[in-house]
């Protein structure tokens, strides 16, 4: 039976689901599933750090030059997905931007980053569905 033809009770119902799940890529539910790992996973160590009553930025940055090392590599990394964040955020319409890196302090940027990657891969599906142009290449941000 073709949608058009259901009773009129259960064709809104359907409607609402569409919207509900409209967007979601395979490439979104892979960067959510990643985004809930990393909350997960980082949270947990937070809270074992909390419960041990250990030093967290000690331990992060003084047990020797390989975490040390790792310590750059993932701040380095952090601020330049953070400046993506915002930047893409803006190219593609996308509101409260800003929030993720926000989120990212509070949380983990395990969590927010695939989490941002998530709402993006939605937005340009969304962008591709309406018929716009690649927005990501043809508008600039900035003056």
């Amino acid at each position: 039976m073709r949608r058009d033809q259901l009773p009129l009770s259960v064709a809104p119902t359907l409607r609402e689901n569409d919207a509900m799940t409209r967007n979601w890529t395979p490439l979104a539910v892979v960067y959510l599933v990643l985004a809930a790992f990393g909350l997960a996973g980082t949270w947990a160590f937070n809270a074992l750090s909390i419960v041990q009553l250990r030093d967290f930025v000690g331990d992060w940055v003084g047990s020797g030059p390989a975490v040390s090392s790792l310590t750059i590599d993932l701040m380095v990394t952090a601020v330049a997905g953070s400046i993506l964040i915002v930047v893409e955020s803006r190219r593609l319409g996308m509101r409260l931007g800003w929030l993720y890196v926000i989120l990212a302090v509070i949380t983990a940027f395990a969590f927010t980053f695939p989490l941002f990657l998530s709402a993006r891969e939605r937005r340009l599906t969304a962008l591709r569905r309406e018929g716009t142009p690649d927005v990501a290449a043809t508008r600039s941000v900035g003056p």
